[in-house]
């Protein structure tokens, strides 16, 4: 009986654990968080404009407009990865809306940013979301 041990299936890795962060710590990566995200929010609304265009277009004009979608949601991809290499998380792309994952009290929280906040001054439960944001001066009290 000859085998392949490439057949063999790979191990699979443990999921990985989330970047934490200070409040420092993810206030030095704002310079690159927001060129990112300002892209994201350009190209969510590019993106928004070629879906309401396809759908009032007719079959003739839709192939460069879905190649062009298609285009735009690959490169959407890649500003999302970016992200999650910087360990934070895109909660609306629209919005602009960036959580990281910080602690506070022993327990997990997000630090929650916006595009056009000059520095993270809100935070939330990990269920709260974006309603439940609070100042960041109430985590020192």
């Amino acid at each position: 009986m000859a085998g392949s041990s490439s057949l063999t299936p790979k191990p699979v890795s443990p999921s990985r654990q989330p970047k934490r962060f200070t409040l420092d710590e993810a206030n030095k990566t704002l310079p690159l968080v927001r060129r990112i995200v300002g892209d994201i929010v350009k190209l969510q609304t590019r993106i928004s404009d070629l879906e309401a265009a396809l759908g009032a277009a007719g079959s003739k004009s839709q192939s460069p407009m879905r190649t062009e979608l298609d285009r735009a949601n690959e490169r959407m991809g890649g500003y999302e990865h970016e992200l999650l290499h910087v360990g934070c998380q895109l909660k609306d792309r629209e919005m602009g809306l960036v959580d990281f994952i910080g602690r506070y009290r022993d327990r997990d929280i997000c630090l929650c940013w916006k595009l056009g906040e000059e520095k993270i001054e809100y935070w939330h439960e990990i269920a709260a979301g974006y309603a439940g944001r609070q100042p960041v001066g109430l985590l020192n009290a």
